[in-house]
């Protein structure tokens, strides 16, 4: 007797932010993936990562935060997120939390899940073998590689890959592209003038490309470089990686 192979189950990590703000890209995400095969879910007990307690050192307060990400996806064989800064809090962060709070059984629970956390770019790249997702979305673009995808997760040029693959798009050059574009989560609220500063050599450094949309895998630095690139009344435009990649028709998704 033959026994068909099973296929992996997969589950789209949506983030708090991208579902209260910006919906669009986990949306994109699922479209994404469904198209190429991968039958995705959503686990509607998902919540926070815990990142905004963990980056301000409130480990107890985080450790129910971690406990519910383990015990919503710890039976899925992938987990993908439209996130470098979640999956990189995820992956890095989430371990420490449990031993600084002292529970080594939910630490050893975290080092097993943590693995199978992976960016988009990651699964589409590393998992799913493609760079070619049959994206089309004539328009101009740059690419900002967010901090936590760049030095925390070193996904490397996994996204530049998938973009240069997208029929129609004209890829440009971003200047001083690994600057951080100074949002930092709650950087950005303690040390407001050095944020905005940070932000405006970023959006310059856009502007300058010439390009009609920039592009990142984190909302979270979109919605600063973008309320830079709009208060300068640039007519630049953000839009998130799994927003490109989804789309098929003349506008984006």
């Amino acid at each position: 007797m033959t026994i068909a192979p099973t296929r992996p189950r997969v589950a789209i990590f949506a983030t708090c932010f991208n579902d209260t703000m910006f919906p669009k890209a986990p949306i994109a995400t699922v479209k994404l993936l469904r198209r190429l095969g991968v039958d995705v879910e959503f686990p509607t007990e998902q919540t926070c990562c815990g990142q905004m307690f963990t980056n301000t050192g409130y480990a107890n307060d985080a450790k129910g935060l971690v406990r519910g990400f383990v015990d919503t996806f710890d039976a899925f064989d992938y987990v993908v997120a439209p996130s470098g800064s979640c999956t990189g809090s995820v992956r890095e962060q989430h371990e420490m939390i449990a031993e600084r709070v002292g529970d080594q059984g939910l630490a050893r629970e975290v080092d097993a899940l943590a693995p199978r956390v992976l960016e988009l770019s990651e699964f589409l790249v590393d998992v799913l073998g493609v760079t070619d997702v049959g994206a089309y979305f004539p328009h101009r673009i740059t690419y900002h590689p967010t901090c936590h995808s760049l030095r925390m997760l070193g996904v490397g040029d996994r996204p530049l890959q998938l973009l240069r693959a997208v029929a129609g798009a004209d890829l440009r050059e971003l200047p001083a592209a690994e600057q951080c574009c100074g949002f930092g989560g709650t950087f950005s609220v303690k040390n407001p003038d050095v944020s905005v500063a940070m932000g405006n050599d970023k959006a310059r450094h856009v502007v300058e490309t010439g390009a009609e949309y920039v592009v990142a895998g984190d909302n979270s630095c979109l919605a600063h470089i973008g309320g830079l690139l709009h208060r300068g009344r640039t007519g630049v435009k953000t839009i998130h990686l799994a927003e490109v990649l989804a789309s098929t028709e003349q506008d984006p998704a």
